[in-house]
């Protein structure tokens, strides 16, 4: 305890934190120099450091996390990271005793087997993820490991259409339901959907857009998901909606989407992340075969920024690594300017780029502090070390949007041909449709 204690007042004199560490004797340690006002992190067993010290990893912390061997108390991860101070973390592990930290940790490492957290059941994918369809990537159980939780764990974070792609807020105060709204219809909009049209929504979730297009703009509507649970929410809509004549959906790979050359419009919204990017050539030459000559398309996929070179861009970061392990296996971001040349070199021709980067943080914001609500419920639902992780993870997607760790974009094009695109000659015209 001696040592905990030491370690404790050592990071409160570096970090001066508004926070507070919580031992497993209910002991707690301010992280600042004055007594603290926000929430803090309860370390439960003296066998968190013990399993630290014999795996000093990420993942590490990521399961110490999701078994509640290590909380957070008093709020979510957000509200610890706007209360950690100033310092960044290199600089803090430049600045450490590491003389001290040795010295006080050593009793840790010597614990006993019999005092040692027991580790808990994984909560990682432990499939096998080829990065290529033609190696034998199993898209469908990627996606069923992340998409197919239940519905009604789901529906405890999201708004009543089951939305679970960036909104878009007209307003920074306007509501997740309204600025999800306001999303599904500025993709109708800059789509120019026209009645009778046929319309495709890859990768349609719960089918939202679908719906949404169908009932505002009357087109006929297909979407394609490999996710169980939202084809059963989606169908069952559809039905109660009485639009089984204007909206169909698939149980359906996009690759084997066989209505070539049909569709005046496609639109793919947060779907792209899932493809890999070994198998972009495969996903933007079907989208070409399946859109008629200038039919519109728009892409919505979340962005990293670019790197010097392709080697040191896919070279994955822990944060990263926990993201793809935990949450979203297979999952693997591009940067804009590969979106925009996949679309290019594949017969497209880009019209309009629009960044939404702060949207898409308030998105997930609203998703955490709806969840954090809403935890003991998610908890019956998919069990405390699953709520733990989706905690974890909806706040750390909402702070690497805020300091621009990643972005997202919308990016409209078409299938290239001669002559006119059809579209309007400004971008007012195009956004006001």
């Amino acid at each position: 305890m001696i040592a905990a204690r030491r370690i404790v007042a050592h990071l409160a004199e570096l970090l001066d934190a508004d926070l507070y560490i919580r031992l497993w004797n209910g002991e707690q340690l301010p992280l600042g120099l004055e007594p603290p006002t926000g929430p803090g992190i309860a370390v439960r067993s003296p066998a968190v450091f013990s399993r630290l010290l014999r795996r000093p990893r990420f993942n590490t912390l990521i399961e110490l996390y999701a078994s509640g061997d290590l909380d957070i108390e008093g709020g979510t991860l957000l509200d610890i990271a706007h209360r950690r101070g100033h310092m960044r973390t290199k600089s803090l592990l430049r600045r450490l005793d590491k003389k001290l930290l040795a010295k006080s940790l050593l009793p840790f490492l010597f614990t006993g087997k019999k005092n040692a957290a027991i580790p808990p059941e994984t909560q990682a994918y432990t499939g096998r993820i080829e990065t290529s369809v033609e190696k034998g990537r199993d898209d469908k159980a990627l996606i069923h490991f992340h998409y197919d939780l239940s519905n009604t764990f789901y529906a405890l974070f999201l708004d009543p259409r089951m939305v679970y792609t960036c909104a878009y807020f007209p307003q920074w105060d306007a509501t997740i339901e309204a600025a999800q709204e306001a999303k599904l219809d500025i993709v109708c909009r800059k789509l120019r959907l026209q009645p009778g049209e046929k319309f495709l929504d890859i990768g349609c979730g719960w089918g939202g857009l679908v719906i949404h297009a169908a009932q505002h703009y009357g087109v006929h509507a297909h979407g394609v998901t490999l996710s169980e649970e939202q084809f059963a929410f989606a169908q069952q809509r559809i039905a109660d909606l009485g639009l089984k004549d204007k909206v169909t959906i698939e149980l359906k790979d996009y690759r084997h989407v066989d209505a070539w050359g049909t569709y005046d419009r496609i639109a793919s919204v947060g779907m792209f992340e899932a493809v890999g990017i070994d198998n972009h050539h495969t996903y933007f030459t079907q989208m070409h075969a399946l859109l008629r000559p200038r039919g519109l398309y728009l892409h919505h996929s979340i962005a990293r920024p670019a790197k010097r070179n392709m080697k040191k861009f896919r070279r994955q970061r822990a944060e990263y690594k926990a993201l793809t392990t935990y949450i979203f296996p297979g999952g693997e971001l591009d940067t804009i300017g590969m979106s925009l040349n996949g679309l290019e070199s594949h017969g497209f021709e880009v019209h309009d780029v629009e960044a939404l980067r702060e949207h898409y943080q308030r998105t997930c914001r609203i998703w955490t502090e709806r969840l954090h609500d809403n935890r003991e419920a998610a908890a019956a639902e998919a069990g405390w070390p699953k709520t733990r992780l989706w905690l974890l993870y909806l706040a750390g997607c909402s702070l690497a949007f805020e300091r621009s760790a990643v972005g997202i974009f919308q990016t409209l094009a078409s299938k290239k041909d001669k002559g006119p695109s059809g579209l309007p000659p400004t971008r007012a015209g195009l956004y006001d449709s």
